[in-house]
């Protein structure tokens, strides 16, 4: 048999080889551009923001936005009831694991107790655009100040929010740290007790700052769990109102 009609077959099989191989490349780079999409896509409950200032220092300004709103930021003095740590042992000797709060969102209140008795009973402000997450978290920073930003503005949600007071922020194994969800102060709304924000928890300013302080007593203007103040044990359970 000739050379020639030899080395066809193997001609085609290189080609049929390189063709498979350009073609796994192509379909591999696809995928993986997908997934690099989704992970900077990877939902946020500021999706703007997120928490990428965790420095905990406030910001000159205090101009913002909510839903179609200006708005500006509320000046908030250090309360002396803060400053004197009055709120960091409501029962006297506690241990700072030995508290729990408990977010209630059926009924838009938020609950704090030191062992078995509870200290604080506020309402709240839960997910109404983005739901709350429900199950048992722990604090894994606390921010004096931060800026919060996220929503769509062509349904008329966004929203950007410098210097939001006495923040929070909470995580689980299943619920991490990038997706950005905490409790925190509200200065752009005083509709507490309904439902209210992005997936975050919504409080009175001064009621933020007494569950800051009582979860956290050595917190400056950041702070994260130590051994000697384990971040804080939340609950969250029930079903936000759909108002």
């Amino acid at each position: 048999m000739p050379k020639n009609s030899v080395r066809k077959p193997r001609s085609n099989n290189l080609a049929l080889i390189l063709s498979i191989g350009l073609v796994g490349s192509f379909l591999l780079f696809i995928v993986g551009l997908a997934l690099n999409i989704q992970s900077k896509n990877v939902f946020c409950a500021n999706s703007i923001s997120c928490i990428n200032n965790l420095t905990g220092q406030k910001e000159a300004t205090n101009e913002g936005e909510f839903m179609g709103q200006k708005i500006a930021a509320k000046d908030v003095a250090e309360h002396q009831l803060y400053a004197l740590g009055e709120t960091r042992a409501v029962l006297g000797d506690t241990t700072a694991d030995n508290k729990h709060i408990y977010v209630d969102l059926t009924n838009q209140r938020l609950y704090a107790y030191e062992g078995n008795t509870k200290v604080y009973d506020f309402p709240v402000s839960t997910g109404k655009w983005n739901p709350t997450p429900t199950g048992d978290f722990r604090i894994w920073i606390w921010l004096r100040y931060t800026r919060m930003a996220g929503g769509n503005p062509a349904l008329g949600t966004y929203y950007n929010l410098p210097n939001v007071p006495y923040t929070m922020y909470f995580a689980n194994s299943t619920t991490p740290k990038s997706w950005g969800y905490s409790l925190h102060g509200a200065y752009w709304h005083n509709n507490f007790g309904h439902p209210m924000s992005h997936g975050c928890v919504n409080m009175r300013i001064e009621d933020a700052g007494k569950i800051f302080y009582w979860t956290n007593p050595n917190a400056g203007s950041q702070s994260y769990p130590t051994d000697q103040t384990p971040g804080t044990l939340i609950t969250i359970y029930g079903t936000t109102p759909n108002e």
